[in-house]
């Protein structure tokens, strides 16, 4: 397994060190949902934290909000950090959630496709996000001429569930599941499969927050890795939480 981004690992709490719980902000790159499910599940106040966890959507400016400091923490991709980065946001990552990347593309089971190639070679529509990394490989490595490109619908799966030739962008973990729960065959393809493997779901803050405090840092890492692994052994009780604040999340 490749490891975690995880830069400390001290576990010292706030209120031990003095200091008083101040409201801290988690912005999230997408809506509530599994993918974020140990965030939901993090003992934060056990850790001396209070934090206020702000959902996102199609578009959100996570990375902006951690470098400009409208958020003390965000959830970010791996391959956006090092862009960012690369222009002068000093963003650095804390944790990384997912070890192999869970971004692929869905399509209808019945149309019997073997692989990424295959989506790009056998026509239809498919909904993609162009700007984003892995979208730009694929079209370098296959082309885009032989299917309809379209923008993705940001996690709306109605289009895909009424034209059995539509594909669109997902997490494997998301919006397949979703569709399955509404009666379509689904099949998945990983970006991994044509190698584009980056960490996703990566904890992030800017440089200058973790200098200056460098202490809640650390307790926000001790807190979210003690969530995901309450969320894992137990998924059920945060599931039916993020299911109030997102109702179009699959049970």
């Amino acid at each position: 397994n490749r490891r975690h981004f995880v830069f400390g690992t001290s576990l010292a709490w706030l209120a031990a060190c003095g200091k008083s719980p101040r409201r801290i902000r988690l912005a999230l790159n997408w809506k509530p949902d599994p993918q974020f499910g140990g965030f939901y599940a993090a003992p934060y106040q056990a850790h001396g934290l209070d934090v206020e966890i702000l959902p996102g959507g199609a578009g959100t400016p996570t990375i902006q909000m951690v470098g400009a400091g409208s958020a003390e923490f965000g959830v970010v991709l791996a391959d956006e950090l090092v862009v960012a980065r690369s222009q002068g946001n000093d963003v650095v990552a804390l944790f990384a959630v997912f070890q192999n990347n869970p971004q692929g593309i869905m399509v209808h089971a019945s149309r019997k496709l073997a692989s990424l190639g295959d989506v790009l070679k056998s026509g239809g529509t498919l909904a993609l996000q162009r700007g984003l990394p892995y979208a730009r490989l694929l079209e370098k490595k296959y082309g885009f001429d032989k299917v309809k490109i379209v923008p993705s619908p940001g996690g709306d799966i109605s289009a895909f569930l009424a034209d059995k030739n539509f594909a669109q962008q997902c997490f494997i973990m998301s919006e397949p599941l979703t569709a399955k729960y509404r009666g379509a065959d689904v099949q998945v393809f990983p970006v991994s499969e044509v190698g584009y493997n980056p960490y996703t779901t990566v904890l992030a803050t800017s440089g200058d927050y973790f200098r200056k405090d460098r202490e809640r840092a650390d307790a926000m890492m001790a807190a979210v890795r003690e969530g995901w692994r309450a969320y894992l052994d137990d998924p059920k009780p945060t599931n039916q939480r993020m299911n109030q604040l997102n109702p179009s999340m699959a049970p």
